[in-house]
């Protein structure tokens, strides 16, 4: 599913308009990816956290050459799924 799929399914089954659902999603999409730059994490729950994880430089290979080169330490975004979440998607 992707997000035109996400906004039609949510849409049907709120019986919102198209145009609402796909403002409220983008809005709350702006509002996570705000809440993680400035305060590192949004826990949602039953569903997961979304937060920003620190990785530290390292040295890599380059895969064509198999020379090394240096990549800076960075922050990357991660999700890590809630407990309902996982349980609803593990079989049995």
């Amino acid at each position: 599913m992707n997000k035109g799929e996400l906004i039609e399914a949510v849409a049907r089954n709120t019986g919102e308009s198209k145009a609402l659902t796909d403002k409220m999603v983008n809005e709350m999409l702006d509002v996570i990816v705000g809440a993680v730059v400035s305060e590192g994490k949004v826990q949602i729950t039953g569903f997961g956290t979304f937060e920003g994880r620190d990785r530290a430089a390292r040295t890599a290979r380059n895969p064509q050459t198999g020379e090394p080169i240096y990549v800076r330490a960075t922050r990357v975004p991660a999700f890590k799924a809630g407990k309902a979440f996982k349980d609803a998607v593990r079989p049995g």
